[in-house]
């Protein structure tokens, strides 16, 4: 076996399961699941139709899909991103589409670190924790940037030694942050490209929640943004990550794209061609139309700004919240052990969050995920309300 499987710790999920395990909730309330960040408002009807269409789908399942993807999705995504984030890119060298976000964000890391026992990876903390399991089993070294209240809830890269960024092959960024909700500044994002440059290493930024942000005025800054304002337009060390999950309520389509430096995606490309992971032609046709509409993104923002107008105020008469730059998370700091708070919380009111020190690593002497709780406002806005009423009323109690 891979001697680097024993260096994973189990999946948060797990170990949510297991803190669960043997409490017996109280019955006067139905459950109400706010841990997992997967959306509940209904997917795009057109996409719908589109993979209901019997002769179309007919057709695409008759045919091996590519692992480039076909034109049409690709160019869909070109003007996507670049009527979006002002950047300009080749459908035909610098996208490629991939089965979901999670996929290619674990198996980016397989292609780009080098496997020398120098070799580091650079993490926000706490973070999606797909990133650490990428470099833990590539038998990379990693370097946790701690994401706390003394940063404001943001990574300071900046405090990262001369020997550190000599060691770092891969940076993931994660902006929309998970769990904090916290977006990086384009200054940062220029700054992070002019590390990348001096020292030599890759840039995979994580922006799968940039399409949830609360001031429509405002979108948060994308990393091929900040590429491109810079005038590096070949996006050299750059690779972005997107996907149709929370932008456009379809998890269960695995659908989402790469794209960046070609000369990255090239060698990622060739790793893809033995990895096994082609999109299906069925899942292209709806990926392409979904790119290609914007009114359900911004309705879908709309009802996600809702429920924060609704939830935050009951929260924070009890809480210490902030309403999110982006995300649809409440990152809550709790007034006790998060583990135990998320525990007695569900044997209360029945009602799961996910303990913020399972997100996090004990790093420079903390773990910044203690004493928080990741609280996901995916359910309809009544169920949210409900919830965050039964929390306010727990935590009075207490």
């Amino acid at each position: 076996m891979n001697p680097y499987l024993d260096r994973l710790l189990p999946y948060p999920f797990e170990r949510l399961n297991a803190l669960k395990n043997g409490v017996i909730p109280n019955p006067d309330y139905s459950a109400v699941m706010l841990s997992i960040g997967e959306p509940k408002h209904p997917p795009p009807d057109f996409v719908v139709s589109l993979l209901a269409d019997a002769d179309r789908l007919q057709a695409d399942l008759a045919s091996y899909p590519a692992t480039r993807g076909g034109d049409v999705l690709r160019e869909a995504i070109a003007t996507w991103l670049q009527s979006r984030f002002g950047a300009v890119t080749d459908p035909a060298t610098q996208v490629l589409p991939v089965s979901g976000t999670r996929e290619a964000l674990f198996s980016f890391a397989q292609a780009v670190l080098s496997g020398r026992s120098d070799a580091l990876a650079v993490l926000p903390n706490p973070f999606y924790q797909t990133y650490e399991g990428a470099a833990l089993l590539r038998g990379a070294d990693i370097r946790f940037v701690n994401c706390g209240p003394d940063t404001d809830y943001l990574p300071d890269y900046r405090a990262l030694s001369d020997r550190e960024w000599q060691r770092c092959e891969l940076l993931y960024l994660c902006s929309p942050g998970n769990p904090t909700g916290r977006t990086l500044p384009l200054s940062e994002l220029t700054w992070l490209l002019e590390q990348a440059d001096r020292h030599d290493f890759i840039i995979a930024a994580d922006e799968c929640y940039s399409e949830i942000f609360l001031d429509e005025s405002s979108p948060p800054a994308g990393l091929l943004e900040a590429a491109a304002r810079s005038g590096r337009e070949d996006y050299r060390r750059c690779v972005v990550f997107h996907s149709l999950s929370k932008r456009s309520n379809l998890p269960g389509l695995r659908s989402g794209f790469v794209a960046g430096d070609p000369r990255v995606l090239a060698d990622y490309f060739k790793y893809r061609t033995y990895h096994g992971c082609a999109m299906p032609n069925h899942v292209q046709a709806a990926s392409a139309a979904a790119w290609g509409e914007e009114e359900h993104v911004v309705a879908n923002r709309a009802e996600y700004r809702r429920k924060f107008q609704l939830v935050t105020p009951i929260l924070e008469s009890v809480l210490p919240v902030r309403t999110p730059e982006g995300g649809f998370y409440h990152w809550a700091a709790t007034p006790e052990d998060d583990q135990t708070f998320a525990r007695e919380l569900f044997a209360a009111r029945n009602i799961t969050v996910l303990p913020g020190s399972f997100l996090g690593r004990e790093a420079n002497g903390l773990n910044p995920g203690r004493n928080h709780v990741r609280i996901a406002w995916v359910a309809p806005a009544d169920q949210c309300v409900a919830a965050a009423e039964r929390i306010a009323s727990w935590v009075h109690e207490r």
